[in-house]
C-alpha cells in the first residue's frame, strides 16, 4: 500500500478527494467536522529537574505493549487536538502504548517558570524519553511529531544521531525553515492562523506576568504585550530572551529542522503538503538534505495537518493510516534485524 523511499524525495500516495482541494479547507475541515470518537486520556504529571512539571497524557493500555508510541503536538496544541485523538483512535486495538507529552504550559495550566517551548526544544523531549527507557527498559519507543513538534523531534533526531532514544521517528507538516514560516504565515490568508495563534500565546503570556516577574528577562512589560502581532514580534521579543537566543533569526537559524536532516541515523519519515498555509517551498528540502535514513514524503495537496478524506459530513484524515503503517514497517524490520543479531551471536 505504500512505498517507503529511504534518502529521497518522492510521491505520497494521498489524493485529496475533489470538495477538498483548497489548502484552507484541508487545514480546517478536519479539525471541526472530522468524524471522530473521543479518546479518553489519562493525565500524569512529572516533575522536571529544575523545578517545572510536563502534564503527559497516556492513551487506552493495551494488553500487551511491544512498542511506545511518543506524540509531540503543535503549536498551542495539546491532547485535545484532532490531530493527535485522531492518531490515538488509529492506534487503538495495537499493542502499543500511547503517550503524549504536553510541553510546557500546553495542558491548560501555565507551567512554573519563565521558560516555556519552541521549535528547538529538545532538553524536555529527551529528559522525558529516559523516563520511558526506565519504565519500559526492552521495548522500543517510536517519535511522532506534529507541525512544531515535528520540528522538534527532527532536530532532536538529527543532535543525538546514533544515540537517538527513537527507533524510528515521523515528522508532520513540520517547519523546517523557522524564518520562511514566520515570513508566510503573515501574508494573506495565512494571518488568519497567525492570529489565532499568537492571540492564545498572549493570553499565556498575560497569566505568567501576573505570577512571575519577567523584569529582565524578556524584551517588552505588560502593557506591550498586545503589540506582538507576528510571530516575528514574539520570537524577538519573547522566545529569543527566554531560551538563550540573540534574536529571532539567531533562534530560527539555530532551530530550524532542514538543517539536522541529514545526521539522523534512524528510519524517520517527513510528510508535507506543498500546498501547506503555513509556510512555503523554501521548506522543501533539496535531495541532497536528507540522510539515507530519512525518507521525505509529499503530497501537492493536504494542507497543514490536514489529508482529509472521505465526504464532507464523514471525513477522516489519512494520516493515521500512514503513520501506523511506517510504525508497524520499522518495528518488523527492528525486530528482524533483533533476531538475526541473536542468532549470529
Amino acid at each position: 500500500m505504500f512505498n517507503t523511499q529511504f534518502g529521497q524525495k518522492y510521491l505520497a500516495a494521498y489524493q485529496a478527494p475533489a470538495w477538498c482541494k483548497n489548502p484552507h479547507l484541508q487545514t480546517i475541515w478536519p479539525r471541526f467536522f472530522g468524524k471522530r470518537d473521543l479518546v479518553p486520556m489519562t493525565i500524569e504529571r512529572v516533575d522536571t529537574p529544575d523545578g517545572d512539571f510536563l502534564d503527559l497524557a497516556w492513551g487506552p493500555e493495551p494488553q500487551e505493549t511491544q512498542a511506545v508510541v511518543v506524540l509531540f503536538h503543535g503549536l498551542e496544541g495539546s491532547k485535545d487536538s484532532h490531530y493527535i485523538q485522531d492518531m490515538v483512535q488509529t492506534c487503538m486495538g495495537k499493542p502499543w502504548q500511547v503517550v503524549l507529552m504536553h510541553f510546557r504550559g500546553c495542558s491548560g495550566e501555565p507551567n512554573r517558570t519563565h521558560r516555556a517551548y519552541h521549535s528547538g526544544e529538545t532538553s524536555d523531549a529527551l529528559w522525558f524519553t529516559e523516563q520511558l527507557r526506565q519504565r519500559y527498559p526492552d521495548i522500543p519507543l517510536c517519535g511522532v511529531g506534529y507541525s512544531l513538534g515535528g520540528n522538534m523531534l527532527l532536530k532532536l533526531a538529527g543532535e543525538t544521531k546514533v544515540d537517538n532514544p527513537f527507533s524510528a521517528c515521523v515528522s508532520v507538516s513540520a517547519p523546517l525553515r523557522l524564518d520562511e514560516c514566520a515570513k508566510a504565515i503573515s501574508e494573506g490568508f495565512s494571518q488568519i492562523y497567525q492570529r489565532k495563534l499568537l492571540n492564545s500565546m498572549r493570553t499565556t503570556l498575560r497569566q505568567k506576568f501576573t505570577q512571575l516577574d519577567y523584569k529582565g528577562k524578556v524584551r517588552i512589560d505588560e502593557s506591550q504585550i498586545n503589540n506582538l502581532d507576528t510571530f516575528e514580534k514574539f520570537d524577538e521579543n519573547i522566545t529569543a530572551p527566554l531560551h538563550g537566543f540573540a534574536s529571532a533569526n539567531d533562534y530560527y537559524q539555530k532551530c530550524s529542522g532542514m538543517q539536522f536532516l541529514k545526521y539522523i541515523t534512524v528510519p524517520t519519515l517527513v510528510l508535507h503538503a506543498l500546498d501547506d498555509p503555513f509556510m512555503n517551498q523554501a521548506v522543501v528540502p533539496g535531495a541532497q538534505a536528507l540522510s539515507p535514513s530519512v525518507a521525505y514524503e509529499y503530497s501537492p495537496r493536504g494542507g497543514h495537518v490536514g489529508f482529509a478524506q472521505g465526504k464532507p459530513w464523514s471525513t477522516s484524515t489519512w494520516l493515521g493510516t500512514r503513520l501506523v503503517a511506517f510504525i508497524t514497517e520499522q518495528l518488523a524490520s527492528e525486530k528482524n534485524m533483533n533476531a538475526h543479531s541473536g542468532v549470529t551471536k
